[in-house]
């Protein structure tokens, strides 16, 4: 199991970013209402020009930062760096899901309920990164 935990910290992760590459790179109607729904939102504190923006191209950029990462987790010389970099981006798909309109239970256009799926993925491989970053750690701060 020792060896094993390592490989399913990323894994979970990993599969997560990139099962939902292809709905943020091919502007999937679910992509477009979440980015939508946060770029209004930004745009309702006074933050007009990047609440345009992120909700036209907020897609693409989580999607290439989702890859980056997934590749990065994958390959146990930059797991640490791919660690790093999804639980940034996942910590920010947190923020927007508990203090925007988004919710936890995103509620798609023509569906009578809300899904927290996309919520608990969030939840659960943003745990998996931040166990491998305490997981691969400096030797010196084990030490310490």
């Amino acid at each position: 199991m020792n060896r094993a935990l390592p490989w399913i910290l990323v894994a979970i992760p990993a599969a997560v970013f990139l099962v939902f590459l292809p709905a943020k790179f091919s502007g999937a109607v679910e992509t477009q209402h979440i980015f939508a729904t946060v770029g209004a939102w930004l745009g309702s504190i006074g933050l007009g020009a990047l609440a345009a923006s992120f909700g036209q191209y907020g897609g693409y950029l989580v999607g290439a930062v989702e890859l980056t990462a997934a590749v990065l987790l994958l390959v146990p010389a930059t797991r640490r760096i791919g660690a790093a970099l999804g639980a940034a981006v996942l910590s920010g798909a947190l923020f927007f899901h508990l203090f925007t309109p988004l919710g936890i239970a995103v509620k798609f256009p023509g569906e009578a309920a809300g899904d927290p799926t996309l919520f608990v993925l969030a939840v659960v491989s943003w745990a998996c990164c931040l166990a491998t970053l305490y997981r691969e750690r400096p030797a010196r701060l084990v030490a310490a």
